[in-house]
């Protein structure tokens, strides 16, 4: 028996890294510092979706519509077009009204599902869930039936979150949550500013990916006039993660011969 074709991101270099793309009816999580990126990877894997036969859906719980229409336009995807075409929809909601809809049947997503063959869905932010409780074990329990519901409707979903962090991985309170997405979503991905020679430069990588094989170096990305694109592994260099990379013999020279 064949095995189904992995749903490409459309991202060049994101795709090798992930094996071929993400696997048909998961959720993939994608994490950064405000401004990094991750609307924009989800938005440049919907418009590949929407152009390859994979009709997509993005749900926003922080911005206007506008806005998704005119951030596309910028990297050359028309958007409007293709929500003419019935190709794309953008929805603005809130967690409370999209997870009642999820529950009833035949509701507004599972409608666009049926009607569209909507097989792609980005959610732009997973973070709003995370007002409606302070008890973790409850937002994991609504984090899980989220999620479940999207695989339910046979959606392939990308979902946004924001990381508290400017650089690289300081620590913060939200520890436990962090496990929680962890352990709920099918991949996770983490994309970092790091400060190299006092330059910022954006780094990449894949943490988790359920299933399958995938690239585990911590790759450098830019955002150009098509949208993301991953490029070579960083070389020689360690912390990258901590947002102040060294290189690995200056790390050496700490560690052990200033010791003595």
């Amino acid at each position: 028996m064949q095995s189904e074709a992995r749903a490409l991101t459309g991202v060049p270099g994101l795709d090798q890294m992930l094996s071929g793309g993400f696997l048909p009816r998961t959720a993939n999580l994608v994490e950064g510092a405000p401004g990094c990126g991750k609307t924009t990877l989800g938005m440049q894997f919907i418009h590949y979706g929407a152009t390859h036969g994979e009709p997509g859906l993005i749900l926003t719980f922080e911005q206007f519509p506008e806005q998704y229409y005119r951030d596309a336009a910028g990297f050359g995807w028309d958007f409007r077009d293709l929500e003419q075409r019935r190709l794309l929809q953008v929805i603005m909601s809130s967690p409370e009204v999209t997870k009642a809809d999820l529950e009833r049947f035949n509701g507004r997503i599972s409608g666009l599902v049926n009607s569209m063959g909507v097989k792609r869905i980005l959610v732009d932010s997973l973070s709003q869930f995370e007002r409606l409780t302070d008890d973790p074990v409850e937002l994991r329990n609504l984090l899980h039936g989220f999620l479940n519901a999207l695989r339910r409707e046979g959606l392939t979903a990308l979902l946004t979150r924001e990381a508290y962090v400017l650089l690289g991985d300081e620590p913060h309170s939200d520890d436990e949550t962090e496990e929680n997405m962890s352990f709920l979503v099918d991949s996770y991905i983490m994309l970092r500013y790091v400060e190299i020679e006092s330059a910022i430069h954006r780094a990449i990588i894949v943490l988790k990916m359920r299933g399958s094989a995938h690239d585990t170096h911590i790759r450098q990305f830019d955002i150009g006039p098509d949208g993301l694109v991953v490029q070579a592994p960083f070389k020689g260099r360690e912390g990258i993660l901590s947002g102040t990379p060294q290189y690995m013999a200056e790390s050496f020279i700490k560690a052990f011969v200033r010791r003595g």
